[in-house]
């Protein structure tokens, strides 16, 4: 590298480099479910993310979301406070807990809700999707009565 391209490399990496998003920069402007608000940190429009979409959500003590998904992306949820409870499946016929400091992992397509578990805080999450657009697809679903309680143990931990 010439010094001569020092500069022009400083003056691109100064508006195309690192970007901070404040958390009361958040974008409520996007996709939501009812249940739910959602706000965006990370999207193509804001910060030109080609890869990923990521943000915050927030459930109400007590409440849940309707059911939906996020077309052939994938979605990881980080629990920052509460307690979240996953169904999915066609008819909701499933069901996991999560708390803080747990990571949820949603494949493409798969139908899902979020329920707050707590009665007296919100559930507060970060949010990561797989693609620069905020795709939702919410969903009329009727849920089963009593879902399945599945505890996930991943293949390289699993016994034989």
């Amino acid at each position: 590298m010439t010094d001569e391209a020092v500069p022009e490399l400083a003056a691109r990496w100064r508006h195309d480099g690192v970007q901070v998003i404040r958390g009361d920069q958040l974008d409520a402007n996007t996709a939501q479910t009812p249940g739910m608000e959602r706000a965006a940190a990370i999207t193509a429009a804001r910060n030109g993310a080609q890869k990923i979409w990521a943000g915050t959500v927030t459930i109400a003590p007590d409440a849940k979301t309707g059911a939906h998904h996020h077309g052939d992306l994938e979605s990881v949820i980080f629990v920052l406070r509460g307690r979240a409870r996953m169904r999915w499946g066609e008819a909701l016929e499933f069901v996991a807990e999560a708390g803080p400091g747990d990571f949820i992992f949603v494949p493409p397509y798969v139908p899902h809700q979020e329920i707050n578990a707590g009665t007296d805080e919100p559930l507060e999450c970060v949010l990561v999707r797989s693609g620069g657009e905020a795709v939702v697809v919410n969903l009329d679903i009727a849920p089963v009565e009593k879902p399945e309680t599945v505890a996930w143990i991943d293949p390289i931990h699993r016994h034989p």
